[in-house]
């Protein structure tokens, strides 16, 4: 048995220790029945990142079925940062389903999707009046959110950045910048998608220097002329950008840069979509990422964070854009599903009354010192970046800076084995990222961060 951590009092979820604690290798005999039953059902497209099957999750942890403890630094990708099964979201689904479960709401009304939608109006980035549309996915929003765009500038072109991911429809395949393993083999794509370049200042900096990497403004300008010239503003219905780019790399773009944009959008009738599907819900230290730069979007895409771990998404945004599509135009058998709306309410209610906008901070701060330490004592930590509990490091080849992927996922696979739940990203692979749920105790924070360390001491380049 393996304990590295002091118990602690979970918030919210099942009652679970707070503590790693490993009783049987990863993955245990039970775990690894299941995943030959995987494989025997479920085809090999959908895999798995731990091959681990949970039977119980709360606070910051999540529990097997072979009775290991897992540390938890992915919250489902972003989603459970009120906690798994929060007492308060339990509570609201418990009640919701006893009531009923269905209705759809483009047949008959019901008020919690109304609710939702008057929270997020109140909520995003923007003193003017909203609208909000409820669906059931981040894609399905950002699908949505185009589709929304061109109808009310009358507009085909859109325009997404180099290492953006938005979804695996169709369109946002076109939309999402990396091809494995995304996109290869699926198209042909939805037309009319272009890119444009991103402000990474950690990879400008190795090609251009830290000033010129700095220049958020600059580096719009850049991303502005390709976009006049390949294009053209006349054309262009919306730019869809995340403001903390996540399965990229979490690449935070330079100061100045999504103002930048915003301001040109402005200025020549363009759509400006913010993706928040991954940043928003206090996951930045910020109800939304946007709020760092003071941005106000003409729509905004969440999803993730939104309901506790329901599936439920939303495009929110200025009302005459919002208001442009015709009866009928918007909708779908599910979205806005009456539970989940009830887990939405109960989890906007969460990170408004719990500190959970504060928390994020301090999560955050206790991430950059570790991870700031780890850089000085080992140069293949090529950068450290994120705001909030949104955090991440890059490791590369530290002669060169090229990405050291081989690396990345050596570190992560270790880690998994020591009993912490941790996610990769990035373009090319080598980007280790960190989204503890926001109800994690500082302890295990440390302790998974210790997890890490030892991993990357002791793997090899």
């Amino acid at each position: 048995m393996t304990v590295t951590a002091e118990p602690e009092t979970v918030r919210g979820g099942p009652g679970l220790r707070q503590q790693r604690e490993l009783v049987t290798a990863i993955p245990g005999p039970r775990s690894q029945e299941l995943l030959a039953r995987k494989s025997a059902a479920v085809p090999k497209g959908v895999g798995l990142t731990l091959p681990i099957f949970v039977e119980a999750a709360g606070g910051g942890v999540l529990r097997d079925v072979d009775g290991n403890t897992l540390i938890d630094f992915g919250s489902g990708i972003a989603v459970t940062g009120v906690g798994n099964s929060a007492p308060a979201v339990v509570d609201a689904v418990t009640a919701q389903v006893a009531q009923f479960t269905h209705t759809c709401f483009t047949i008959t009304g019901y008020e919690g999707y109304v609710e939702v939608a008057e929270a997020l109006n109140r909520l995003t980035p923007g003193d003017f009046d909203k609208r909000t549309a409820l669906f059931n996915s981040g894609a399905e929003a950002v699908e949505n959110a185009v589709k929304i765009a061109r109808h009310f500038t009358g507009k085909q072109a859109v325009v997404a950045f180099d290492h953006g991911y938005h979804g695996r429809t169709n369109l946002t395949m076109a939309l999402t910048a990396k091809s494995m393993p995304y996109k290869s083999g699926f198209g042909p794509f939805a037309p009319e998608v272009y890119r444009a370049p991103m402000s990474y200042p950690y990879r400008d900096g190795l090609l251009m220097g830290e000033a010129q990497a700095n220049d958020g403004a600059a580096a719009a300008r850049r991303a502005i002329v390709q976009i006049e010239k390949q294009i053209g503003a006349a054309n262009l219905a919306a730019l869809v950008i995340e403001p903390i780019q996540g399965e990229g790399g979490f690449v935070v773009p330079a100061e100045g840069f999504l103002p930048t944009l915003l301001a040109w959008a402005r200025e020549n009738g363009v759509v400006f979509i913010a993706d928040e599907v991954q940043t928003g819900f206090a996951r930045t230290g910020d109800f939304f990422a946007c709020e760092h730069e003071g941005l106000e979007p003409d729509l905004i895409v969440t999803a993730k964070g939104i309901a506790g771990g329901l599936p439920l998404s939303a495009v929110t945004g200025r009302a005459e854009i919002m208001d442009s599509a015709h009866a009928g135009g918007l909708g779908g058998t599910y979205g806005g599903n009456p539970i989940a709306c009830a887990a939405a309410v109960a989890t906007i209610r969460s990170f408004e009354e719990d500190g959970l906008v504060e928390r994020a901070r301090a999560i955050g701060e206790q991430f950059l010192a570790r991870l700031t330490e780890l850089k000085r004592a080992d140069a293949r930590v090529g950068d450290i970046r994120g705001r909030g509990a949104m955090v991440a490091l890059e490791l590369v080849d530290p002669t060169t800076g090229d990405p050291d992927a081989a690396l990345t996922a050596a570190v992560a696979a270790k880690a998994h084995a020591a009993g912490v739940v941790l996610l990769t990203c990035g373009t090319y692979g080598n980007v280790i990222r960190f989204l503890p749920p926001l109800t994690i105790d500082d302890a295990l924070i440390a302790d998974g961060l210790d997890v890490v360390a030892t991993a990357l001491a002791e793997t090899a380049s």
